[in-house]
């Protein structure tokens, strides 16, 4: 009889490689063992052991349908979202509701979704939150539209209308529903607003692993993007209760957009770099400047840019003196506080802080060269590590045209994405060996965030 062939699988606890998640994913549903890899292995040897014995297709059926993914084949469908069932408020025990589709306002929308955000809700497809709504991604949905109940992927169309990606405004939707896969290959997110003009990324509020998130998104997902439908909510108010945009948009003809953070930084030589220094002395950064302003970035403009964000009430990666899209809206509209003579908070009218750059984590405040922020050690990026920096590193990564690795984009914890992302970027300046194993550097570092 010919040897069965089997292949003995053990994921390390932390790998995020798409095998590993896949295993993780399959195996509780399958097994009862929480994935842990002693019972992967086992699983593998039993059905092999059953092969030998002359159940010739129970091994061959077992490999074809969930063996790991092999490279460049995807292992996995969608983000890492499964999904519970329509429930009623609070789950099983709550009361049924008479579905409607309650008037709202997109102001009320973006309210409720980033108050998650704010609480981190954590992510959970069988636990409610105290609102009664429940802790996945469609439960965010369901929330932050105010539905009579908790919805999902499958029925989450029927509360709102299909428009087109040059007609989104924050409080849409963009909904990914899999009918082959519905409970885990599928995910909504809700539409915050555009991160520049050029409409490729977005500001995505979303409930997935660990918590609830708003985060710099491109459009329309990280993966499965083509598989996206926007949606707008029926029982929208009208537009003039609606929510302003997360990014700066034109509040009178003459008002320039905002332009988009490629602009502005270390290099950067351009006419928005002197609309911004003179925007600037007029909201009482004049002291900073000697000899400008110039269409030449320096860290004078940094420095300026930091006291308007300071002034405002922002703090760590929110005021870090590179203008973001909301930094750019108060200036170009004369909103927001002044800077003091002193350099502390202004006088003005402002709101509650907002971040200034939505893709930008914020981070503990470490010392900085020429807006570039301080290495925080190579102890931050290894195996097991789990810190703002590394969501502030993968972030970067994405920005500099390395994010290709990512499915669900950038996080806390080190993973594989994260080191491959690295390592694309240490190659692509011309180093090789050690010198490129996907671990960042203090030189590495500094190249990233030049």
């Amino acid at each position: 009889m010919e040897t069965p062939v089997f292949e003995e699988i053990d994921p390390a606890s932390d790998c995020d490689c798409p095998g590993c998640v896949h295993w993780r994913r399959v195996l509780p549903r399958s097994t009862g063992g929480g994935g842990h890899p002693a019972a992967t292995r086992a699983l593998i040897l039993a059905a092999a052991a059953s092969t030998a014995l002359g159940v010739v297709h129970t091994a061959p059926a077992f490999a074809a349908s969930h063996g790991p993914a092999r490279p460049g084949i995807p292992g996995v469908d969608g983000p890492d979202t499964p999904q519970g069932h329509k429930a009623p408020l609070h789950g099983s025990g709550g009361r049924p509701a008479a579905v409607k589709a309650p008037t709202t306002t997109r102001a009320d929308i973006i309210r409720r979704a980033k108050s998650w955000v704010a609480a981190r809700v954590p992510y959970s497809m069988s636990a409610y939150w105290s609102d009664g709504y429940r802790q996945d991604c469609s439960g965010f949905v369901s929330m932050a539209w105010n539905l009579s109940g908790n919805e999902w992927t499958g029925s989450l169309g029927q509360y709102g209308i299909r428009i087109a990606k040059d007609d989104l405004q924050p409080g849409d939707i963009l909904l990914f529903h899999n009918p082959d896969n519905p409970e885990q290959g599928s995910h909504v997110v809700i539409f915050g607003g555009w991160t520049d003009y050029t409409r490729t990324y977005y500001l995505a509020y979303e409930e997935t692993r660990p918590y609830a998130r708003g985060q710099a998104t491109p459009y329309a997902y990280w993966s499965n993007s083509d598989r996206y439908v926007a949606y707008r909510y029926k029982g929208l108010a009208g537009a003039a209760a609606g929510a302003e945009p997360d990014t700066a948009k034109p509040q009178a003809p003459d008002v320039t957009p905002y332009p988009g953070s490629a602009y502005f930084g270390p290099g950067a030589n351009n006419k928005y770099v002197t609309q911004l220094g003179r925007m600037l002395v007029k909201r009482g950064a004049g002291r900073y400047y000697t000899s400008g302003p110039g269409p030449r970035w320096t860290d004078t403009d940094r420095r300026a840019t930091q006291a308007f964000q300071l002034a405002q009430g922002w703090r760590g990666g929110d005021a870090d003196g590179l203008p973001g899209a909301q930094t750019w809206k108060l200036l170009v509209t004369g909103g927001g506080k002044d800077i003091e003579a002193g350099g502390g908070t202004g006088t003005g009218t402002a709101g509650p802080p907002v971040s200034s750059s939505p893709s930008s984590p914020s981070s503990p405040s470490l010392p900085s060269s020429h807006g570039v922020p301080g290495y925080p050690g190579r102890a931050m990026f290894r195996p097991g590590a789990t810190n703002i920096y590394v969501t502030q590193l993968g972030g970067q990564l994405v920005k500099k045209g390395f994010g290709k690795y990512y499915t669900t984009g950038p996080g806390p914890r080190w993973g594989e994405p994260d080191r491959r992302g690295v390592e694309a970027f240490q190659r692509a300046q011309g180093w090789r060996g050690g010198a490129a194993d996907g671990y960042p550097g203090p030189e590495t570092w500094r190249r990233l965030f030049s």
